[in-house]
């Protein structure tokens, strides 16, 4: 793991989970069931849509209805989401060791970038918030709002990313902590580093096929720089 870190001239992060759990004030399943009434409205005969807590996959499956995207409904969820996201954003709360990682990377000449299936607008609202955003000016690779909406594992976000930050592949690291972020940087041939917060988690990236994975950022941290007094 320390030739893998040591050795990355770009680091990019997924949002919700390694920077800050997004929604700490407000949980995912009424946020979830909104984005539900909005398909349901439309298409009271909805079996396909999935009873799940999440509000990406509720959106991931509006997107996959072409009836939904022709009447502007899925559009209407992502924007429902939207909205959900950039109110939480100021209350997020930063994931232990986020702030001085992101800072002693840049300080150490890596570049950074977010590849996240959230709203580019509650990202930059949230690392505005934590005196960051400077460090991620122009590399935030979120949501689009026009087009289709192209989640991960999709390597959308990525490749974006990475044609922003002007680096390689072969030299960047995606720092994700679900199985689609190791999905999509495999996609996008990019190395990755599995953030598990808990035991569950790192059980799913495990089983995902995740070779490396910390329970802290603060292992990376010390990787990166030594000195470090944390």
């Amino acid at each position: 793991m320390r030739d893998l870190i040591g050795s990355a001239k770009c680091v990019l992060f997924d949002f919700d989970g390694p920077m800050c759990r997004l929604f700490q004030d407000r949980p995912t399943p009424a946020i979830a069931e909104r984005l539900r009434t909005l398909v349901l409205d439309a298409r009271p005969d909805a079996d396909w849509l999935p009873r799940t807590t999440d509000p990406l996959e509720v959106l991931r499956a509006a997107f996959e209805q072409p009836d939904l995207v022709e009447s502007g409904t899925a559009r209407e969820v992502e924007r429902a989401l939207t909205e959900e996201e950039v109110q939480a954003a100021p209350g997020a709360f930063p994931t232990a060791y986020s702030d001085t990682l992101v800072r002693t990377l840049s300080s150490t000449g890596r570049q950074l970038a977010i590849a996240t299936n959230n709203s580019p607008q509650a990202v930059e609202s949230y690392l505005t918030s934590r005196l960051t955003g400077e460090l991620f000016a122009g590399r935030v690779h979120g949501r689009s709002t026009e087009g289709p909406v192209r989640l991960k594992p999709d390597p959308d976000c990525l490749l974006r990313a990475l044609e922003s930050t002007g680096t390689p592949a072969a030299d960047t690291l995606m720092i994700g902590d679900a199985p689609r972020d190791l999905a999509a940087a495999r996609a996008a041939g990019v190395a990755f580093l599995g953030y598990a917060r808990n035991e569950h988690k790192a059980e799913e990236l495990r089983e995902a096929g995740a070779e490396h994975t910390v329970d802290s950022l603060r292992d990376v941290l010390l990787i990166v720089d030594p000195r470090a007094h944390v």
